[in-house]
């Protein structure tokens, strides 16, 4: 019998891994649920096996279902559904006519499942890694709503929403990145290969360095050491291990992306996307005629920084217990105030949703111009990094000069 690894939440919100001995992943995902726990990801664990033949199986999941992936299918799917097609045969022609192998797989099972009896829904939650909570909550509600179209195409837009936002951060990030890489590597062979040259020029010449050539030649050496180089290259990597191992803990996430938030230039950003994502997000599941309680639980775990997310779980209590929503978000003071007066207003006036798009509308307007800022203001300051630890190099390079002068007279 196959043994499934089986990610679970308990009913007080904490998520756990286990493994579960079953003859299908349908069964494990219903033995956990009969023990009331929420099924979050269900994946075959496979060990090594050798009999003579090479399985190649494992290139299937190589590729990845990107978000443009699951628009476009939102979308095309949507317009089958609109025109009356049924629904096995909508999602054989979109199996058919899919590029993306990975998706193609998916929409088979589903395609399988659904003319087996099962919901589309229910076939969609056992792929998580292809449709989150987000999507097959909304997909639940249309079908039971009556109205799949619509939301399919609501989730078009919403996860174009989502690729245009993320488009926009990666410009932000793109130039700095590139141009540290771009002074990291120049510095680096400077000194590796230039420094030695100027060095061994020196020693023939005699005479005592400069303390900053003397720091630099001193580097060289040591980058140049095999072992000194092992060693440093051991230390780097052990320090990134090391802070993806912390920031897998509760303690270290959110000391992380506490931090994060309080960055300059950064954290500004941080805090509006975040922000465009709840109030996308919430609308969207709100105006689908999703429960605001299980929308709160979908927003907090896409929240994508986990100050965000305990708010937005503090939030859902207080709404549970018969709170307001904007009240609850305000006291956590990490939303801001614009938002929140605006979330008010939403609740007072039962247009939330429509509320809640336009407060995502507004801070997706912000995120624009704050990547617009962004870049402007970083261009010059990468500019003089670059130069300056190019510069440094030469330098390190020329204050020997004078006393090389002098030794050659």
């Amino acid at each position: 019998m196959p043994t499934y690894v089986v990610r679970a939440r308990n009913a007080a919100g904490k998520s756990s891994s286990q493994k579960v001995a079953a003859n299908s992943p349908r069964e494990a995902r219903s033995m956990l649920q009969r023990q009331g726990l929420q099924v979050l990801d269900v994946q075959e664990n496979q060990g090594f096996k050798f009999d003579g033949d090479i399985n190649l199986a494992f290139l299937d999941n190589m590729g990845s279902i990107s978000v443009k992936d699951k628009a476009i299918f939102s979308r095309q799917f949507a317009a089958l559904v609109n025109a009356g097609v049924a629904m096995v045969r909508g999602l054989g022609v979109m199996a058919d006519q899919c590029t993306n192998k990975k998706l193609k797989k998916v929409l088979l099972e589903i395609n399988s499942d659904v003319q087996q009896g099962m919901s589309l829904s229910e076939a969609m939650r056992s792929h998580p890694k292809a449709f989150d909570e987000l999507y097959v909550a909304m997909i639940q509600a249309g079908e039971t709503g009556g109205v799949l179209d619509e939301v399919l195409n609501r989730l078009s837009k919403l996860l174009e929403d989502q690729t245009r936002l993320n488009n926009q951060i990666k410009s932000a990030l793109a130039y700095p990145v590139v141009v540290t890489l771009i002074a990291v590597t120049i510095f680096f062979g400077m000194v590796i290969f230039l420094i030695p040259i100027f060095d061994g020029i020196f020693k023939q010449l005699g005479g005592e360095l400069p303390f900053f050539t003397q720091m630099l030649v001193n580097l060289s050496v040591f980058l140049r050491t095999p072992q000194y180089g092992i060693t440093f290259l051991i230390f780097v990597g052990g320090l990134i291990f090391g802070m993806r191992q912390y920031y897998k803990t509760r303690t270290g996430r959110e000391t992380i992306d506490r931090i994060s938030l309080k960055m300059p230039l950064f954290g500004d950003l941080i805090q509006k996307t975040a922000v465009a994502r709840f109030c996308r997000t919430f609308g969207s599941l709100s105006r689908s005629g999703v429960p605001i309680l299980t929308s709160l639980e979908i927003v907090r775990d896409t929240a994508g920084n986990q100050i965000i997310s305990n708010a937005v779980d503090e939030a859902r209590r207080e709404v549970q217990s018969g709170g307001m929503l904007s009240l609850a978000l305000q006291k956590e003071k990490v939303f801001p105030v614009l938002a929140t007066q605006m979330i008010n207003v939403g609740e007072e006036t039962g247009e939330l949703d429509k509320m809640l798009m336009k407060v995502a509308d507004f801070y997706e307007d912000e995120v624009e111009q704050a990547v617009k800022a962004m870049t402007s203001i970083m261009e010059p300051i990468m500019i003089v990094v670059l130069g300056g630890m190019v510069g440094s190099i030469l330098v390190a390079m020329y204050l020997p000069m004078f006393k090389v002068f002098e030794l050659v007279k």
